[in-house]
């Protein structure tokens, strides 16, 4: 099982959110964003993936829209940090822990329930991860959301220097003011590189390059398998022509070519009982390993534009902090106000494209996770109808019936030529010829 250390909620002092009404789930982007091919899990390259069209058709689905409002923050909880915390974690994670669990709770332990076990586990990390980078991007617009005000008020959407005369002292006094607040609060976004990201990355990459192994052998092992499936049933074939041919020969000469027969057709269901479990693993392994490969690449986006964001915050306070070093000097000031005019625009876009990107992981996690436990479900339901078609044979070759071929015998006991018949029951796959 792959270790990685719990995720843990940064208490902030500033946990007010914006009363504003939410934002409508985000447009198709109007642009192409090219072409991105997945990493090769077997020897047959991997299709090229459209992302312009997947981030399109993703979008629009119900359960992105369903996430979406989920996600946007309410005016008001009436309960704390943590109980909201879990209550949103339970609202927007599925199938949840207690579905993974009691599904998981009839497999075996081994190399690959411990990897099914690990990916769950990473994958739900992943979802408590955004759910504190989303309370980062409501921090973010509390904290810009008195300067983004100001600013919408002042006269600086011309090219004009003259609209510079127009600020009065009153609005450099109230610039000043939100400066001072500004740069009080921390920057709301983690630092490049933070621990939780790294252990998180470093998690998926040991857990793909765990699937990326065992997947190929487990192909091997199917086809190796399916092999030794078809040489048993040509062995069946064989075994039951000789039968028939055989049984105008002497007795001794029938029961050897049976208990031929017999070992070749109890090993026949067995063979597809293995090759039946090694399908649903490659099944689940193929499953865990496309959601590792998505998500991975969807958590390395959502790095980067938390990088951006963090660096952003942190170019603003350092503006700030110039401005307040000269005092209530109206030049600096009006300089620094400038400056952050020019930045909203970019700023928000970033962060309208962190929120997204956060709704977008949050349902690869949840298609990802549906469909690894519904491989685990399918292959559950299917091993009892599979374990009840190979215990005949198994029976069969463990209590062998009295083999003759004709002549009737005392009380109808079979002796020597006694006139008995193998039960079609017990081995169906021999049908000897009866007078």
């Amino acid at each position: 099982m792959l270790h990685c250390l719990s995720l843990k909620s940064k208490s902030s002092s500033s946990s007010s959110v914006a009363s504003s009404a939410a934002p409508p789930p985000p447009p198709p982007p109007p642009h192409s964003q090219g072409n991105s091919t997945e990493d090769s899990s077997s020897a047959q390259p991997s299709p090229t993936v459209n992302l312009t069209r997947e981030y399109t058709l993703t979008v629009q689905t119900n359960s992105y829209h369903e996430i979406w409002s989920r996600i946007q923050p309410t005016t008001a909880t009436n309960c704390d940090e943590d109980s909201h915390h879990q209550l949103l974690l339970a609202q927007v994670l599925h199938p949840n822990r207690d579905c993974v669990e009691d599904a998981l709770r009839h497999t075996k332990t081994n190399t690959l329930t411990l990897l099914v076990k690990a990916y769950f586990e990473h994958s739900e990390k992943s979802t408590v991860l955004c759910l504190l980078l989303l309370h980062s991007v409501n921090r973010a617009r509390s904290l810009y959301a008195p300067l983004h005000s100001l600013l919408d008020v002042l006269p600086l959407r011309s090219d004009s220097d003259s609209h510079s005369s127009l600020l009065t002292q009153s609005h450099c006094n109230r610039a000043f003011d939100l400066f001072l607040e500004f740069d009080r609060l921390d920057n709301p976004f983690p630092c490049p590189h933070s621990h939780n990201f790294n252990d998180m990355r470093r998690c998926f990459s040991q857990l793909k390059q765990q699937l990326d192994r065992r997947l190929p052998n487990s192909r091997s092992r199917v086809r190796l398998l399916r092999g030794a499936t078809a040489s048993s049933a040509v062995c069946c074939i064989c075994a039951a022509f000789g039968t028939a041919v055989s049984a105008v020969a002497i007795a001794v000469h029938t029961l050897v070519v049976f208990a031929t027969g017999t070992l070749c057709t109890a090993s026949l269901p067995q063979t597809s009982n293995f090759t039946h479990k090694e399908v649903a693993h490659v099944a689940q392994l193929d499953a865990a390993l496309k959601g590792t490969f998505v998500l991975n690449n969807e958590l390395d986006t959502i790095d980067r534009l938390v990088v951006r964001l963090h660096n952003a915050v942190d170019n603003d306070k350092f503006l700030i902090r110039l401005g307040l070093e000269r005092g209530r000097e109206k030049h600096p000031i009006v300089e620094v106000i400038k400056q952050l005019d020019k930045n909203q625009l970019n700023f928000l876009h970033l962060l309208q494209d962190l929120e997204e990107h956060i709704c977008l992981c949050f349902n690869t996690v949840n298609r990802a996770r549906a469909r690894l436990l519904q491989e685990i479900c399918r292959h559950q339901s299917s091993v009892k109808f599979v374990i009840t078609m190979t215990i005949w044979p198994m029976h069969c070759q463990a209590l062998p019936a009295p083999l003759s071929l004709k002549g009737p015998g005392p009380q109808g006991e079979g002796r020597g030529c006694a006139a008995s018949t193998v039960t079609p029951m017990c081995c169906p796959q021999l049908v000897l010829p009866t007078t």
